[in-house]
């Protein structure tokens, strides 16, 4: 009798299977990414990620805030960590000595044109801030903790996530988070 039940299992499996098996070609990928930025209340083209060798995302830190994507990277080896916090607007060279640095610092500003990035300081604290289509992704540190080397190759390294990318975001099934 168990035979005939073990045969079954995938037949009654296969529709599930097969409901699947398209969900990249059809924008699967979007789809997620949609649902989770509605999860965390912001835009879905706000969602950008970034890659530097020893840091990683501190995914309890993924989520709006005031208005924009953030997300906190933190270093493998120690407490250094940076912010990544990506809203709509642009940077250029007439507006971006005229933009706070973080929040309410009330720092002068200084700019530098880096690449396809501006370098930024005020006080205690720098940044690099990428312009990309209409939202600016804004990577910032303290100065004593995160070297300028490190926020540039977390710059050159913006982007929109892939689905690995998006599901390292998110928290892990059982509620931890890393």
């Amino acid at each position: 009798m168990m035979r005939p039940a073990r045969a079954l299992l995938p037949l009654l499996l296969l529709p599930v299977l097969l409901t699947g098996c398209g969900a990249g070609e059809d924008g699967g990928a979007a789809a997620g990414l949609d649902d989770a930025a509605r999860d965390w209340g912001v835009e879905p083209e706000l969602v950008h990620v970034t890659e530097v060798s020893g840091y990683r995302v501190f995914q309890a830190s993924v989520g709006e805030y005031d208005g924009q994507f953030a997300a906190a990277y933190r270093s493998e080896k120690g407490a250094a960590t940076f912010g990544l916090f990506v809203d709509h607007g642009t940077l250029t060279a007439e507006n971006c000595t005229e933009q706070p640095l973080g929040e309410g610092s009330g720092e002068q500003v200084t700019c530098e044109h880096d690449g396809d990035a501006w370098y930024r300081t005020a006080g205690a604290r720098h940044e690099y801030a990428v312009p990309d289509d209409g939202v600016v992704v804004h990577l910032i540190a303290d100065t004593d903790d995160v070297d300028r080397a490190v926020l540039r190759q977390a710059a050159e390294a913006v982007h929109r996530p892939d689905d690995a990318e998006l599901a390292a975001l998110l928290p892990a099934a059982d509620g931890t988070g890393t």
